[in-house]
C-alpha cells in the first residue's frame, strides 16, 4: 500500500548531525526506510527551532535564513545523490510522474512562519525556492498569529492582518495553508478566508484525545466542506484521552481515523505521522511501518478503497486541486 505522509522532522537531525537522508541511524524516516514501506510521497518539514531548543542542545544558534538554506540544501542534495530511486517533487502531477517513473517523491514544507516577517515578499521567495505548505505558526505567537494553546484566550484569538492577508496570497500562489498548531480563532479565519482546500497536517481527533493540537469535530466538518484534509498524527500525547500518556498503538490511531471519517468523510483523512518529532512506546516509530498500519486498518473493516484515500488518495487530490 503507496502512503503520503504529509509531515516529519527527518531534516533537522541531519542538520545537527551531517549526512544525508538515505540512511540515518536511530531515525524514524530516511530514504531507506520509506521504500521499504513502499512511501508514494514524503513531506520533510524545515522546522524552526525556538531559542530554548538551541539552549537545551548546546549547539550554537544558527539564524532561521541560514537554517532553512542549510535544511534546504540537505533535502535537495540527498535527493540529486539518490535520483534513483527519489525525486523533488512541487505538485500533485510531479508526484504522479515520479511514481510512473518508479520513484518516491519528496515535497519541501516548513513549520513556523515566523521567518516570513510580515512580507509576503518573504512567502513568494519561499514559494520561489520550492516549499509547497507552511504550518502558520508553532507554539508561539508570530505575524500570522497566535498558536493552540491552553489558554482560552490564546486559543481563541484570530490571525492577524498580516496573517489574513498572507493566506489569500498563499491560496493565489500554489502554497498549501497548514493550520496545525494554529489557534482555533486563527482556523475559523482560514476557513473563511479559503476557497482552495487547506490542510493540518499532523491533527488528530479533539473528541478522542482532549489536546489543544487536535482539531473539534466542528472544525473537521470545516475542513472537509472546503476540500482539505487532516493528517493522522503518531505522537501517542495526541491519540490517546489521556493526554500524559506515552504510549501509541495502531487501535489507537485507527480510532482517531474512524472518527474523523464519521464526522467529515472519508475525503477529509490522511497521514501526518510526526516521524522525528515525537518520542514514547510507539508500535508504529517508523516508515517501515506503514504496512502493518493498512492491515490494522483492514482488519478494522475499512475497504480497500477507503485505505488508498487514507493511506495517499486524498493528500494527492489536495496537492493535485491547492498547487
Amino acid at each position: 500500500m503507496k502512503y503520503f505522509d504529509m509531515h516529519c522532522d527527518t531534516v533537522g537531525l541531519c542538520a545537527k548531525s551531517g549526512g544525508d537522508l538515505y540512511h540515518i541511524d536511530g531515525s524514524m524516516v530516511d530514504f531507506e526506510k520509506m521504500a521499504k514501506g513502499d512511501a508514494l510521497a514524503q513531506c520533510f518539514a524545515v522546522f524552526l527551532p525556538p531559542p530554548m531548543m538551541w539552549e537545551k542542545t548546546g549547539v550554537k544558534k544558527i539564524e532561521d535564513e541560514d537554517y532553512i538554506a542549510i535544511c534546504r540544501k540537505i533535502i535537495l542534495d540527498s535527493v540529486l545523490a539518490h535520483s534513483d530511486i527519489i525525486a523533488m517533487a512541487y505538485s500533485g502531477r510531479d508526484i504522479e510522474n515520479n511514481a510512473k517513473n518508479g520513484k518516491m517523491s519528496a515535497v519541501l514544507t516548513m513549520e513556523d512562519g515566523r521567518a516570513v516577517q510580515g512580507k509576503l515578499e518573504n512567502l513568494k521567495r519561499f514559494y520561489d525556492d520550492g516549499f509547497r505548505a507552511l504550518s502558520l505558526t508553532w507554539n508561539f505567537v508570530n505575524c500570522f498569529g497566535s498558536p493552540n494553546s491552553a489558554n482560552p484566550q490564546i486559543m481563541n484569538a484570530g490571525l492577524s492582518d498580516f496573517g489574513k492577508e498572507a493566506v489569500e496570497y498563499m491560496q493565489q500562489l500554489g502554497m498549501l495553508v497548514d493550520v496545525s498548531h494554529l489557534s482555533e480563532g486563527g482556523f475559523w479565519d482560514v476557513a473563511e478566508i479559503c476557497k482552495k482546500p487547506f490542510i493540518a497536517t499532523h491533527s488528530n481527533a479533539r473528541a478522542l484525545s482532549p489536546h489543544q493540537r487536535n482539531l473539534s469535530d466542528e472544525q473537521i466538518k470545516a475542513l472537509a466542506n472546503v476540500g482539505g484534509v487532516t493528517g493522522l498524527n503518531f505522537c501517542p500525547q495526541f491519540l490517546n484521552e489521556d493526554i500524559t500518556c506515552d504510549v501509541e498503538t495502531k487501535e489507537l490511531i485507527v480510532k482517531h481515523a474512524k472518527h474523523i471519517v464519521n464526522v467529515g468523510g472519508i475525503d477529509v483523512c490522511g497521514l501526518g505521522s510526526d516521524f522525528d518529532g515525537i518520542t514514547g512506546k510507539l508500535e508504529i516509530g517508523t516508515s517501515r511501518d506503514m504496512p502493518i498500519l493498512a492491515h490494522e486498518f483492514s482488519k478494522a473493516g475499512f475497504t480497500d478503497d477507503e485505505i488508498e484515500k487514507i493511506f495517499y488518495k486524498n493528500v494527492l487530490r489536495v496537492f493535485k486541486e491547492a498547487l
